[in-house]
């Protein structure tokens, strides 16, 4: 599958090819004694993301499983800091983040990954790039009217008063996925419970154990 896809990919360099790595994914899992899976975080800006995929990996952690969270923020500081928040850089964002999800997959880890993410063809090509079942869409489906209320750095009303432009929600389009793996409404239930949701899911599709 892989290298099909490096096919696809069209990369602009040439004379290169695929390395299969010395240590496989499989290995990888049964050496550690659990599955790697990408967890995707959506949702508007306030919807609670980062803070669901850090208390996820915490619960994860708790069950020693090896696991990292990518969150939105923190990619923009390094990885992403050359693009800002045009419709493509907002598609060149998430397919940077696609692959590096790839990556961390292949090394036998549960990636999380908090971002808008707000289109759905720009989430559909993430999952494209593993096989099935091995991207889990999580969306946190608060309102954005409790999305505004969260908002302690004041972005809803700094671009409502056009301070901010193509701000999703607000002058940028949200596509709300249409058939997640999960669906939370992370304004309606408390943290405890979002993260039961998770868990449960992980444990239904055998990424986390079943507990004793």
């Amino acid at each position: 599958m892989i290298q099909a896809q490096q096919k696809d990919l069209n990369p602009k360099a040439k004379n290169i090819v695929w390395h299969e790595a010395s240590v496989n994914r499989e290995a990888i899992s049964n050496q550690r004694g659990h599955k790697s899976v990408i967890l995707w975080f959506t949702g508007l800006s306030g919807s609670g993301k980062s803070t669901l995929a850090n208390a996820v990996n915490a619960a994860l952690f708790d069950y020693g499983l090896a696991s990292y969270v990518l969150d939105g923020d923190n990619i923009r500081h390094g990885l992403c800091k050359d693009l800002g928040f045009s419709d493509f850089d907002r598609e060149e964002n998430i397919r940077r983040i696609g692959e590096v999800s790839k990556l961390f997959l292949d090394a036998g880890i549960i990636v999380l990954t908090a971002f808008v993410s707000p289109f759905r063809a720009d989430r559909e090509k993430a999952r494209s790039l593993v096989d099935v079942g091995d991207f889990i869409e999580i969306y946190c489906a608060a309102d954005i009217s409790i999305c505004e209320v969260r908002d302690t750095k004041g972005l809803y009303a700094k671009a409502r008063a056009g301070e901010i432009k193509e701000f999703t929600g607000v002058s940028s389009p949200y596509e709300e996925p249409e058939r997640p793996e999960i669906s939370i409404d992370t304004g309606k239930y408390d943290l405890e419970n979002c993260v039961q949701s998770v868990i449960d899911k992980l444990i239904q599709i055998g990424v986390v154990p079943t507990p004793k």
